[in-house]
């Protein structure tokens, strides 16, 4: 191999960076996911699991698994949606408290990776975004 292969690399340095971001927000109870989930939530508004899951780039089945803990903790609620198939899910004022408790742990991170990659770190996530949709081809530009 001439070359090293992408997606080890791609998945090692994810894993360092989740790591990362895990530890900042756990004094907030929450890791990585949970963080990005109830964001995505705040941004979306109530949403159905499916909606939910292309939002974050989970499979439905992975969110519904990730919408255990925080339905438990009471941070999210599940309820019928007007279609009777779908389930809608929505931020409780305690998610939003969680939220608000985890920022500045993201925050210090977020400012600790733009230090380190400093003008590469806008690229990073550019190219970030590229490599995405080379994994997800329906979302690519007819």
């Amino acid at each position: 191999m001439s070359s090293p292969c992408a997606c080890s690399s791609l998945r090692r340095a994810s894993r360092a960076l989740t790591r990362l971001y895990d530890e900042a927000l756990a004094p907030a109870g929450l890791t990585t996911t949970q963080f990005a989930i109830l964001r995505t939530l705040e941004r979306l508004g109530p949403s159905s699991v499916t909606a939910l899951a292309h939002a974050t780039g989970h499979e439905r089945s992975a969110m519904t698994r990730n919408l255990g803990p925080l339905t438990r903790a009471k941070l999210v609620e599940i309820a019928a949606a007007e279609d009777p198939r779908s389930r809608a899910v929505s931020l409780t004022a305690a998610g939003v408290a969680a939220i608000r408790r985890a920022e500045p742990g993201w925050e210090a991170v977020q400012a600790r990776v733009a230090a380190e990659l400093g003008t590469d770190s806008a690229k990073l996530v550019t190219l970030l975004a590229r490599v995405e949709a080379i994994g997800n081809p329906q979302e690519l530009p007819q």
